[in-house]
């Protein structure tokens, strides 16, 4: 049986890229919120109509909705094995439903990796992405700089601004961070901290910390 994991952190944090990395090496599904919405816009899904209803009106697809999607994508027989979730939980009531939906079946998550970076160093990190606006290929700045003679036709977009990386950050303060304690209660929580560490010396330490 493989482990049910939830990847958390601040936007920024690089949850992303390690939750592909780990599941690829797990061999179990890495579930994003944001690729199971677009997947059921795209196919015109019941629930994509639902989640289309609220995008066309500006407002936020409630808890309920976002919990009734994850649920029917982890019930696929791929999840059998374990699965990664990446933006998702994004407040407690969501941990809580998905609590509340694993118990029933029996499951639950086993662990919770909070890539632990502090604000200066993501707003540091995000400000250094560059895009292609051609290829939509990402580069950074710090970590993985573009080839010289592409460097002038990279953009810097809006999000990755430090102002705006800042709005981001306090909404992540308000509403996703008491994830962290909520987890931590339930006695799954793993810290790893990523200050200091670039991307592949942050996985070989999540590695280390996973039940083995």
């Amino acid at each position: 049986m493989g482990l049910r994991i939830v990847m958390l952190g601040a936007p920024g944090a690089g949850k992303g890229t390690q939750a592909v990395q780990m599941a690829k090496e797990m061999g179990v599904p890495h579930i994003s919120t944001g690729d199971i919405f677009r997947k059921n816009l795209r196919e015109g899904t019941d629930l994509g109509k639902k989640v289309q209803g609220y995008l066309n009106s500006g407002a936020l697809v409630p808890d309920e909705l976002t919990c009734e999607i994850v649920a029917e994508r982890l019930q696929e027989e791929d999840c059998a094995n374990g699965y990664i979730l990446d933006g998702f939980p994004r407040s407690v009531p969501q941990a809580e439903m998905l609590t509340d939906f694993l118990a029933k079946r029996g499951e639950k998550i086993e662990v919770a990796v909070n890539i632990d970076v502090s604000d200066d160093v993501i707003i540091e990190r995000l400000s250094a992405r560059r895009s292609d606006p051609e290829t939509g290929a990402v580069f950074n700045l710090l970590f993985n700089p573009p080839p010289p003679d592409m460097a002038d036709k990279l953009i810097q977009r809006d999000d990755d601004k430090p102002e705006t990386v800042k709005a981001r950050l306090e909404t992540y303060h308000e509403t996703t961070e008491p994830i962290i304690a909520y987890y931590d209660k339930l006695g799954v929580l793993k810290n790893v901290p990523g200050d200091d560490a670039g991307p592949d010396e942050i996985y070989r330490r999540i590695m280390a910390v996973l039940p083995q």
